[in-house]
């Protein structure tokens, strides 16, 4: 949208304290007044004016009322009181029934047509937030909280519609009643009655912002409490399985009834604290109120007043009532709105780690060449991950990196998708630094299969077709194909349109990995990247997915980042790496040869299989002695 990419990179601090309701009220213009959209331009043009018509008609309700009211009150008048041939008490009653209509008429219409302008700001902030977190670098979000963020996100999205209406038809509106109001009351009654009024709007005001300022501490530690509860509750449902396993229900139903027990507190505090506003407010106003009827009164025994003069300045003073107790309802929403969009902000206002240079290009593949050239990284500055890693996968190659856990291998494929950028060195494709392309092209020309294959809560076709949305039905059917799930596909109910649940767990581990490699078989990169792809799943399994695997890999620059060495057997290199570095390379024949770190990891895993395997076996002799056998990857999907 218009307004987002020109603020794009602009700081947009939006704070609750004292003191910075105006600057943020600026900060939020764009959201108020769209200058993409002209048609809600004029919308929010014809609210205000809606707006001041009805309050035009509820400042003129009273004076009909009075009339009325004096007529009433001289019984000689009534006969002589006629225009054009009709009661004038009649003609009054008629005005004052059709001005409290108009009144609530164009007060209805104002809500009708902002509807829209409230409604699209939401949208705006909602969209411009979803663009900027998946902007955001993956180091924030591996120390996000999900739930807390969902929160924020809702919290902030509410907060921005209620300043945005308030502040747009409420408040400027109703200070000009506040000036109709004064007028009326100097001209009619003097500046004595002005002053009293001035002084309880002043009271009525100052009480109300004391007050307001001191429970936003109170509503931001409800807010932290609401996030806390809420991520608890996201984290313990995503990790259902795990609950179970470890029978820990009530544990968790401890842990969530904790942090609702302090949002519970929180919660109580803020009503407590509305109640003691509302009780001030009430009191202030009420003292001028009475202050005022007491001088109207005097007036009217004095005969200075009329009866009517009386009703006038109390029709008045209920007038100034209604929006001076929403000016006070208004300000407390402004400020818990702001203190509920603070943290959504504070989002926004989160540097992506990774951002394409202003000059960046879509990259040009034409082998495609991999390198890595002298490459330094470290997470943290205390603990370097990669120590100076120098190798090449020539194009149409395949590459191994093997290595003990924490070598560094999974960094390595972060920093080709430029999830980080190196510390020193470069890595190169074909010859171009990948810091200085588009991330999108990179990220187009690299495709993965992941260890943890993690899917949409969606059907199977929806998994596959993310590869390449725009692919047809044939080709997504081709791809399932080559990664050899096709028959297992059609063997289900509902065939492609099976929903694969959340996060994929009503698929097992080999069927969702058969899923991941048909959706990058359709993405067809130039560029394969497999992390550790068959790692988590049993022998058979990984041998069955191997060769789909191995298909995919074809005539691709493959770089395979494994924990199982019998997956890499037939690359054309294998790299080791140890402590950052790399500690050996050559094919497998070579690295057993040398009898080193490969040598020893391949022999360890050798024994591991075997052992594995003698277990197997006496399982199934178990199982046909009456003892149940388990495979978990074997189980029917659901």
């Amino acid at each position: 949208m218009a307004d987002n990419q020109a603020d794009k990179n602009k700081k947009q601090t939006v704070s609750a304290e004292e003191g910075d309701v105006l600057s943020t009220v600026k900060n939020l213009w764009p959201y108020m007044w769209p200058s993409d959209r002209p048609e809600l331009k004029l919308r929010v043009v014809w609210a205000i004016l809606a707006l001041l018509a009805a309050k035009g008609a509820e400042a003129l309700v009273p004076l009909a009322y009075k009339g009325i009211v004096d007529i009433l009150g001289q019984p000689d008048g009534m006969e002589t009181a006629m225009w054009l041939g009709i009661s004038l008490p009649i003609l009054l009653v008629i005005g004052y029934g059709v001005g409290s209509i108009l009144e609530s008429g164009f007060m209805q219409l104002r809500d009708v047509l902002f509807a829209s302008v409230g409604q699209h700001a939401v949208r705006q902030l909602a969209h411009r937030t979803f663009q900027h977190l998946h902007a955001l670098s993956l180091r924030y979000h591996l120390q996000r909280r999900t739930g807390g963020l969902s929160r924020v996100i809702e919290r902030g999205t509410k907060g921005i519609e209620t300043i945005v209406r308030f502040t747009m038809l409420n408040t400027a509106p109703t200070l000009v009643q506040f000036l109709i109001i004064s007028t009326i009351f100097t001209f009619a009654f003097g500046l004595t009655f002005l002053a009293v009024l001035v002084v309880t709007i002043w009271g009525y005001l100052y009480f109300t912002i004391k007050a307001s300022n001191w429970r936003i501490g109170i509503r931001r530690a409800m807010n932290e409490s609401d996030t806390d509860a809420n991520s608890k509750a996201v984290d313990s449902l995503l990790n259902f399985e795990t609950v179970k396993y470890f029978g820990n229900e009530e544990m968790e139903a401890r842990r969530f009834d904790g942090a609702m027990g302090k949002y519970e507190r929180a919660a109580t505090r803020m009503w407590t604290s509305l109640g003691f506003l509302n009780f001030g407010q009430g009191v202030i106003f009420w003292v001028g109120m009475i202050v005022i009827s007491m001088m109207s009164v005097n007036g009217v025994m004095s005969g200075d007043m009329s009866v009517g003069d009386f009703v006038l300045i109390n029709m008045y003073m209920m007038q100034i009532y209604r929006p001076l107790n929403f000016i006070g309802f208004v300000y407390r929403e402004i400020r818990q709105g702001l203190t509920d969009i603070e943290q959504m902000f504070q989002l926004l206002d989160q540097d992506a780690e990774i951002e394409d240079k202003p000059n960046a290009k879509p990259i040009k593949v034409t082998g495609p060449v991999l390198k890595f050239n002298n490459v330094k990284f470290h997470y943290d500055s205390n603990r370097e991950i990669l120590k100076g890693i120098d190798f090449e996968v020539p194009a149409g190659k395949t590459i191994a990196v093997v290595g003990p856990s924490g070598a560094g291998k999974s960094t390595i494929s972060r920093l080709i998708y430029r999830f980080y950028d190196v510390i020193e060195g470069s890595v190169e494709i074909d010859g171009q630094d990948v810091r200085d392309v588009t991330q999108k092209s990179l990220r187009t020309a690299v495709g993965m299969v992941p260890q943890d294959t993690v899917l949409f809560n969606d059907t199977i076709e929806y998994n596959i077709r993310y590869g390449r949305p725009d692919a047809s039905d044939e080709e997504v059917r081709e791809a399932a194909r080559l990664a050899q799930i096709s028959d297992f596909i059609e063997s289900l109910p509902d065939g492609f349109n099976t929903q694969v649940g959340e996060r994929g767990l009503k698929l097992s581990g080999g069927e969702k990995q058969r899923v991941a490699i048909a959706r990058t078989i359709l993405k067809s990169p130039p560029i394969l990247i497999l992390d550790e792809a068959t790692s988590a799943l049993d022998t058979q399994t990984e041998q069955e997915i191997q060769s789909a695997l191995d298909a995919v890999a074809q005539d691709r620059t493959t770089l395979v980042i494994a924990h199982r060495l019998s997956t890499v057997v037939n690359a054309d290199e294998i790299i080791v790496l140890r402590d950052g570095k790399i500690a050996e390379r050559g094919n497998h024949e070579g690295l057993l040869a040398q009898d080193g770190l490969y040598a020893q990891m391949w022999n360890r895993q050798r024994e591991v299989d075997e052992a594995g395997e003698r277990l197997r076996k006496a399982r199934e002799t178990a199982g046909s002695e009456g003892f149940i056998s388990i495979d978990k990857d074997k189980e029917p999907s659901q």
